[in-house]
């Protein structure tokens, strides 16, 4: 009798069985797993997120930074000391690239404002180009040595420095070449084609009008008028006989004029220094420490920055350099 009221309560009713402790403990402990799971996750979406937004403000900075040029307090010039201020121009001086004005004055402004430089060297490899862009640049140097006496600009030329590129070079305290360097050129061209001839050979009319007489001046599928030749020509001499200022006021008694000298011909580094257009052999190494007695060399260059370098990787160029192509050869060039 005693074993079977184990099963039943006061009542006769079947007992219900307790629940299993164990069981209870796993319960819980799946629960606690999904809950700190959860937080787990979104403490890693969290700092993800942190992550790719501070990334994002670094690169929107560093592009701003890149675009403005900034210069950070204590990370540029005032720490470099003693040094020698390096400014390249390379390829044609034009309105845009290295031998621009737009980039070669505010270099030529920074180097000689910096107070550890003791001298700028401009680093000259360049067939020639705009008598505007040419002529900008040289009337910043001149005011700029008047401004700085003490800080001497000289001129180092690599492969070439021609028309424009010389242009440039007469500005500065002394010229320095290779013996084989190229070194001259001292005239003006205006190019282009005429195509009046075959137009009228296959038939083709030409339908220009104008609000001017003169308008259609230079235009490659009109003769070309004695009137038009006569003009331009004027034009080129006109530069022409500004480049030879500049020649001569650079050079003053150091020229030794020929009736080649402002020919438009171009000589060697060699015999550039006996014809007085240069003034000796050397290299940036050398001037910077055999002439300027500084050997440290800071690169003062405008180069060209991240946005501007997305911006041609997109093709945003394009289109100035269609309208570049277009009027480029109807433009005087000292070369």
């Amino acid at each position: 009798m005693s074993d079977n009221t184990s099963d039943t309560n006061n009542s006769g009713a079947p007992a219900t069985p307790a629940p299993s402790v164990a069981g209870l403990n796993w319960e819980r402990e799946v629960l606690e797993k999904l809950v700190l799971s959860t937080v787990r996750e979104r403490r890693a979406n969290r700092r993800w997120s942190i992550f790719f937004k501070l990334m994002t403000l670094v690169l929107i900075f560093v592009a701003i930074a890149a675009y403005f040029d900034f210069t950070f307090p204590g990370s540029d010039s005032e720490t470099l000391g003693r040094h020698t201020a390096l400014i390249e121009i390379e390829g044609d001086i034009e309105t845009e690239g290295s031998g621009s004005a737009a980039v070669v004055i505010p270099a030529l402004n920074k180097a000689f404002s910096d107070h550890g430089s003791v001298a700028v060297v401009l680093h000259i490899n360049s067939p020639g180009g705009s008598p505007v862009q040419a002529g900008m640049i040289v009337d910043e140097i001149r005011r700029l040595r008047k401004g700085y006496p003490a800080k001497p600009l000289y001129v180092v030329v690599n492969e070439i420095c021609a028309s424009g590129g010389y242009y440039i070079a007469a500005a500065g305290d002394k010229i320095y070449v290779n013996k084989a360097s190229i070194v001259g050129s001292i005239g003006v061209l205006m190019d282009g084609f005429g195509f009046n001839g075959i137009m009228n050979k296959v038939g083709v009319e030409r339908r220009l009008l104008t609000a001017g007489a003169d308008k259609g001046f230079m235009d490659p599928f009109t003769p070309l008028s004695e009137k038009h030749r006569a003009h331009a020509q004027t034009m080129l001499n006109e530069i022409h006989a500004q480049f030879i200022d500049v020649v001569r006021t650079g050079r003053g008694k150091r020229l030794k004029e020929t009736p080649e000298t402002f020919s438009g011909l171009f000589w060697t580094g060699a015999r550039a220094i006996d014809m007085g257009l240069a003034d000796g052999l050397g290299t940036v190494d050398t001037v910077a420490r055999d002439v300027i007695h500084a050997e440290d060399i800071v690169d003062y260059t405008q180069h060209e920055g991240l946005p501007e370098r997305v911006l041609k990787k997109f093709g945003a160029a394009m289109g100035a350099g269609a309208m570049k192509a277009a009027v480029h050869s109807a433009a005087p060039a000292v070369r």
